[in-house]
């Protein structure tokens, strides 16, 4: 259950503006912009991920995106898939978030607060839970000028089980 809360951080970053709008519909980046709006950003990753979406929260990945919970880090997108988006993503649902801080400018964009999820039973564990604690998600502007989430990390409360 450790790595499920961390899915939820990471469903909060990604922006969208103007005419690249389309673009980010259908590949899936989010579009070019000179800076992001941050909570648009955490909204695509959101929306990826309760919507059970791999392939889109994927998309929203950068390459060299590093993740953090605790002991548990991974470094790159094909681990941090491979490791924590895939196994998880079906077991997370209804992540929400709440604000503390944001702030951004032409190249970086960031977003941190809290984080609520409800951990569903799995094949291996039938205990559903709700999962909580704080994150911090860091977007970056790539050379191709589309925001990609470059660091996510997760500080979590134990898991508590539903009576």
């Amino acid at each position: 259950m450790k790595f499920y809360l961390p899915l939820i951080c990471a469903a909060t970053l990604l922006a969208s503006c103007g005419n690249n709008a389309d673009k980010a519909t259908t590949t899936g980046a989010a579009p070019a912009t000179s800076s992001a709006s941050v909570a648009d950003l955490d909204q695509q990753f959101l929306s990826a991920w309760n919507g059970k979406d791999a392939a889109k929260a994927s998309a929203l990945l950068a390459d060299d995106v590093q993740f953090l919970q605790g002991e548990t880090r991974f470094s790159g997108k094909s681990e941090v898939m491979n490791k924590w988006i895939t196994p998880t993503i079906t077991t997370i649902s209804g992540l929400k978030t709440s604000v503390v801080s944001s702030g951004n400018d032409a190249n970086t964009a960031y977003e941190a607060g809290t984080f609520s999820v409800d951990v569903l039973p799995t094949a291996t564990d039938n205990t559903a839970g709700t999962g909580a604690g704080n994150f911090i998600f860091l977007w970056k502007k790539g050379g191709d000028g589309n925001w990609k989430l470059s660091y996510a990390q997760l500080e979590d409360l134990p898991v508590r089980a539903n009576k």
